[in-house]
């Protein structure tokens, strides 16, 4: 595993253990920003810095955090950070056994959706090309939107059975 990964790794354990207390809460409905999702990023940066707000997920960001994750994913993060907000990660989980498979949706304007295991697999186009081909990149958006979401709580949690997740997995 490398240095990058490791601290990455480090930095979502940290999160995970955080999925307590107050929250700022957000209307993602709303059609009325005048800001660019840039300019948001780096207000929440400024804020997070000045300990004033918290996202509007079950667990928290402190500023430390968010400024490794933006240093090791870049843009990825905001990408992420975009689909989280959206509510578009799904958590797929089998009964009675327990396995799951995220479900993320993309950005383009297909809204297609990715199954993704978040530390290693996505069905996106850009896996292969940029982390497989590549290795230009740890993860994909997918995965790093999977792996936010599982580490505030902001997962949409999808029960089905074992047989369909079987089935799900096998399309894959």
């Amino acid at each position: 595993m490398s240095a990058s990964s490791l601290v990455a790794e480090s930095v979502w354990k940290d999160i995970e253990s955080t999925r307590s207390g107050p929250f700022l809460v957000v209307n993602p409905e709303s059609q009325s920003s005048l800001l660019t999702y840039e300019m948001l990023i780096f207000v929440l940066f400024v804020l997070f810095k000045c300990q004033i707000v918290q996202l509007n997920w079950k667990g928290t960001v402190s500023a430390d955090q968010l400024s490794i994750l933006h240093f090791l994913f870049g843009k990825n993060l905001e990408r992420a950070s975009r689909i989280v907000d959206q509510r578009g990660v799904k958590r797929i989980s089998g009964e009675p056994s327990g396995r799951s498979i995220f479900q993320v949706m993309g950005e383009s304007r297909k809204k297609e959706e990715y199954f993704c295991f978040p530390e290693h697999y996505c069905a996106c186009y850009s896996f292969f090309y940029d982390i497989v081909n590549r290795g230009e990149q740890l993860c994909c958006k997918h995965q790093l939107a999977a792996r936010l979401a599982a580490s505030v709580g902001a997962c949409i949690d999808v029960n089905v059975s074992d047989e369909q997740l079987a089935l799900m997995l096998s399309k894959l």
